[in-house]
């Protein structure tokens, strides 16, 4: 049967859980293979969908919803749940409601539970993790439980596999909805409700509630009409936030109720070690400590210990190159395949170490419950700014590298903070930069001692400190554009710190390296058979005169390493890129640029690391150590930092990296975009529009403050 039947035949059961609480494990568990991963329609957030029998001709459609706090969404993630579950027309409304609750966490399951259960769906409540609960001493009186919900409850340990087939079993049996009603709504509303409901299609007291107090999640209402059933109800935005604030927490308040009484033994060892464990973590001090400290290794990570396996695809990459160009004749479509779709797939393959050793540390902080601590440490220092705690990460992880960054962003739970996180991550100065700060520092401070530090480490050092700053201020002003007000809606609970599920952690990674390699890593490579092409090719009346100078050569012999270099650099001067880095030179002029430089601006947006390599080649660098003089005599080489020193501009005379110039290019690189991987990236996460603005608006910034700061050193 393909996949459409899949989906319209039989009941549809959706999983629904809170984040970690072992709600993709039971998916996995149920579905074993037989499942399928996409997108839910306009969003990039995951759609699982599997076919689970009981007998044959007997089936239905299995759906592993995002995971939600709680039903009033605060994340792309917990949008997808909110529509699906609220929708009826949508193709995913499930006749059948699966609600996954951590047993060792069972009072955030249970107010989420009840929220579905007064949205009148059929539902079974699967307590996850009762290997885990039996370890710690936790025994939970599931029968209690069941007479208080209403609904049948089923204990199961996917790691023992035990009760998955009792669950199976259950969810291909007439399930009736609970009759008990866990939010009792205001009487006065009533009348208003009523009017909603009718609008919804769907008559649902607490559907129509929430509808009333968020009308934003219900895009299909008339949302004129519900503005003024919301005047007539005398609701405005703090009296709902509010009351959605009093909701969560009396369904809190129920949930304890409960606990105090299913639970025969109330958890203790655990509870104790988290509540100590958090005296320090959450301290007003050394929690920011330990914090930075893990950042510092997680840095550590990403530079040192990434290294290696960089520097294996790296050789790896350029052992294929020269393979290809010996073993295949040569022509223009072996340089293609070598330099540029070779090339283009090593830049896309030699991020992978970088995003997985991110991603790899990460995970493990969600898994122990440590993310939670952080979001809390965070939440009121980048609140200002327009961020929240969860922005934070993503942030910091700018310095190695913004894809992974971007890519992590998704976790953020408000739509526009998200938004405004992707935009300013570029900001932050990212490892590839680091060759073209080293290069340009070099060539502008000596080595020279303050207070025993290297004065070029504290330019270094402030190079970053300017990335940062400016991605909040920049921040701020997009939080202003957006009017955008982190308001915190839902409650969120500390979980106990856990070991991490190693199973987890691995898929994590694994589909996160793929998704950047697979999807992000089209668009790169496009991009860099166009760099190519751009460098390699020319107007013919410019072409054919330099290939006609080097024919005597390139027919009887092969180059030596100097003619060979000379010849790259007038066919490199003769092409497209050079004449388009000519074209621009009146626009980059102002900012102490001349067409040179402005074919590295160029070349180095496919990576910012090429900047070095592309003035090597401009300037006819050859080997490190020596080159040939006119007679084939050694003559001894300069290196590129003294021979940029030495450059002068042909019509002047005078010295073309002054100190000036050599400022203007940093601050330049240091605030705009950082490659075209990033771009491709945001595309990916944000879409065209936000691509667009991100890209007009680094370029402005980077172009204003390379322009300001030339100006002001040139006075100087």
């Amino acid at each position: 049967m393909d996949q459409q039947g899949i989906e319209e035949s039989g009941h549809k059961v959706a999983l629904v859980g809170t984040p970690n609480s072992g709600k993709t494990s039971l998916f996995n568990a149920l579905s074993g293979l037989n499942q399928r991963v996409g997108n839910f329609a306009g969003v990039t957030v995951e759609r699982k969908i599997a076919r689970i029998s009981q007998k044959k001709g007997v089936h239905a459609s299995l759906i592993d919803l995002p995971g939600t706090n709680s039903l009033y969404p605060g994340s792309d993630d917990e949008q997808v749940t909110f529509d699906v579950l609220h929708n009826v027309a949508h193709k995913d409304y499930p006749d059948l409601v699966v609600v996954v609750a951590d047993a060792t966490q069972l009072r955030r399951g249970l107010m989420l539970c009840t929220q579905v259960l007064d949205l009148g769906f059929p539902a079974i409540l699967a307590i996850s993790m009762m290997d885990q609960a039996q370890q710690e001493g936790i025994i939970i009186d599931t029968q209690r439980l069941s007479s208080l919900l209403d609904i049948l409850v089923v204990p199961i340990s996917v790691k023992k596999n035990q009760g998955i087939d009792q669950l199976k079993a259950q969810i291909f049996r007439h399930q009736p909805p609970s009759s008990n009603v866990f939010l009792q709504i205001p009487p006065g509303f009533l009348p208003t409700l009523s009017e909603i409901s009718l609008k919804l299609g769907a008559d649902q007291p607490y559907r129509s509630y929430q509808a009333l107090l968020s009308p934003t999640n219900f895009p299909a209402l008339d949302q004129e009409n519900i503005k003024r059933l919301r005047r007539e109800a005398k609701i405005d935005e703090t009296i709902a936030h509010q009351l959605i604030s009093n909701e969560l927490l009396v369904r809190l308040d129920r949930a304890d109720e409960w606990l105090s009484v299913v639970l025969q033994d109330p958890p203790t060892i655990r509870e104790q070690i988290s509540e100590r464990l958090d005296k320090i973590f959450t301290h007003k001090i050394w929690g920011y400590a330990i914090f930075l400290g893990i950042l510092l290794m997680i840095f550590q990570a990403v530079f040192a210990w990434a290294t290696v396996p960089m520097d294996w695809i790296e050789s790896a990459t350029g052992s294929l190159q020269t393979w290809l160009s010996d073993t295949l004749p040569a022509h223009w479509l072996t340089e293609l395949l070598t330099d540029g779709l070779i090339a283009g797939l090593g830049g896309i393959v030699i991020f992978v170490p970088q995003i997985a050793f991110l991603f790899l540390f990460i995970t493990l902080l969600e898994e122990t419950g440590y993310m939670a601590r952080v979001v809390y440490l965070m939440d009121r220092i980048m609140r200002p700014f327009g961020f929240s705690g969860k922005s934070i990460i993503p942030l910091m992880g700018g310095m190695a590298c913004a894809i992974p960054s971007i890519m992590m962003s998704r976790s953020i739970p408000n739509r526009k903070e998200r938004l405004i996180t992707i935009l300013v991550t570029p900001l932050m100065s990212c490892s590839a930069r680091i060759p073209v700060y080293t290069l340009l520092i070099t060539m502008f401070l000596p080595a020279k001692h303050i207070l025993g530090i290297d004065q070029r480490g504290l330019f270094m050092t402030a190079i970053y400190l300017l990335g940062f700053v400016a991605a909040l201020l920049v921040a701020f002003v997009f939080k202003k554009i957006f009017r955008y007000e982190s308001k915190g809606m839902f409650v969120m609970e500390m979980p106990s710190f856990r070991f991490p599920r190693w199973r987890n952690v691995g898929l994590t990674v694994y589909q996160k390296s793929r998704s950047f390699v697979v999807e992000a890593g089209q668009v790169i490579i496009v991009i860099s058979l166009i760099l190519w092409v751009l460098v390699r090719f020319g107007p013919s009346d410019k072409m054919d005169p330099i290939e006609a100078k080097y024919a005597p050569y390139t027919e009887t012999s092969t180059l030596s390493d100097s003619l060979a270099l000379a010849y790259d650099s007038e066919k490199l001067n003769a092409s497209y890129a050079a004449s388009l880095g000519k074209f621009i030179e009146p626009v980059i002029r102002p900012l102490g640029y001349d067409w040179k430089i402005g074919i590295s601006l160029i070349t180095s947006f496919a990576a910012r690391e090429v900047f070095v390599g592309t003035m090597s080649i401009i300037y006819q660098m050859d080997d490190p150590e020596t080159m040939d003089d006119e007679d084939g005599q050694n003559a001894g080489r300069m290196s590129l930092i003294e021979r940029l020193q030495e450059e002068k501009h042909p019509d002047t005379g005078l010295p073309v990296y002054t100190a000036a110039t050599v400022l203007s290019l940093i601050v330049f690189y240091a605030l705009a975009m950082q490659c075209m991987s990033t771009l491709a990236v945001t595309r990916k996460e944000a879409g065209w529009k936000w691509t667009i603005v991100m890209l007009v608006y680094l370029t402005v910034l980077a172009y204003v403050g390379a322009f300001l700061a030339y100006q002001l050193m040139s006075l100087g």
